[in-house]
């Protein structure tokens, strides 16, 4: 990846911290885009797919444009699919997850209610992009959820935070870079490596009892660095590179949550094991 891209993102989170203090409050919301087939409240889970989908779309994102391709494709499918907008800032429209993880959780936990409740379903399964396939490990594990979850497929997530390619060790050497980062975007000061969030996340084990994980990650992800840091550890564990189900695919951090049918593939393969069969660069086409 040529440097100057490496750098795009960092800077990109500074100027969207600085914008955060001084943009305008707007009545638009990405959550009254409309969507096609999905958040259909009068779905109800079939025997085949006896769980709702809530898709937890990932940081600068939000539950449309993350999932154009995915909740689609999960319609298409047989299945209940919902999103939810998260981690929204005062003044700052479209672009979510930047607010306390925490809280963020504590919104996906409000969400998953409401959708337990007009399915009618004892539990969901959750599938996220990015920060939104690590956050509901913050739920699972600290806010009761496992009670009320199946499955949880991240792709891409930020599990162990990132270094982006080392360049937040750089942040050091721009006196008040990280207090404006924690302070107007908290979840992407939550997301580095070595936060106190993250810490107290991965403190004592990686998953919960109950739940089923799986990891979608790939080797050129150049947002949450090194790629490996997305796997877990534990029981109930499945950690996949889509590289070594099809070399061809060349899906980047975005790309692996936004429109690779590779991935769309095992995240279905993940929702229904029982009925999974293989991917294969063919896969693209199924």
């Amino acid at each position: 990846m040529l440097p100057w891209k490496r750098v795009l993102i960092p800077l990109a989170s500074l100027l969207l911290a600085s914008a955060a203090t001084i943009a305008p409050a707007t009545t638009a919301q990405a959550a009254a885009a409309p969507s096609s087939g999905w958040n259909d409240y009068s779905c109800k889970p079939s025997a085949a797919h006896p769980r709702p989908v809530v898709l937890v779309h990932g940081t600068f994102a939000n539950s449309v444009d993350n999932w154009l391709g995915l909740a689609p494709y999960l319609v298409n499918r047989g299945y209940c699919v919902y999103s939810f907008d998260y981690g929204q800032l005062p003044g700052v429209p479209f672009f979510y997850g930047l607010g306390p993880i925490d809280k963020s959780a504590e919104q996906l936990d409000d969400f998953v209610d409401k959708v337990l409740a007009a399915t009618g379903a004892a539990k969901t399964d959750l599938v996220g992009h990015s920060q939104g396939g690590m956050m509901p490990r913050y739920y699972l594990k600290f806010l009761g959820g496992a009670a009320e979850v199946n499955a949880l497929v991240g792709i891409a997530p930020s599990n162990r935070g990132t270094t982006l390619g080392g360049l937040t060790e750089l942040l050091d050497y721009f006196p008040g870079a990280k207090d404006l980062i924690s302070t107007a975007t908290p979840a992407l000061a939550d997301q580095i490596t070595g936060s106190a969030f993250l810490t107290k996340l991965n403190a004592g084990g990686d998953t919960v009892p109950g739940v089923k994980y799986t990891v979608i990650a790939t080797k050129y992800d150049e947002v949450v660095t090194p790629y490996q840091s997305q796997f877990l550890n534990g029981p109930n564990v499945r950690n996949v590179v889509v590289q070594d189900l099809c070399a061809a695919d060349l899906s980047e951090h975005a790309a692996i949550g936004l429109l690779d049918r590779i991935a769309f593939h095992e995240v279905t393969n993940a929702l229904d094991p029982a009925n999974a069969t293989p991917t294969t660069c063919l896969s693209v086409i199924g």
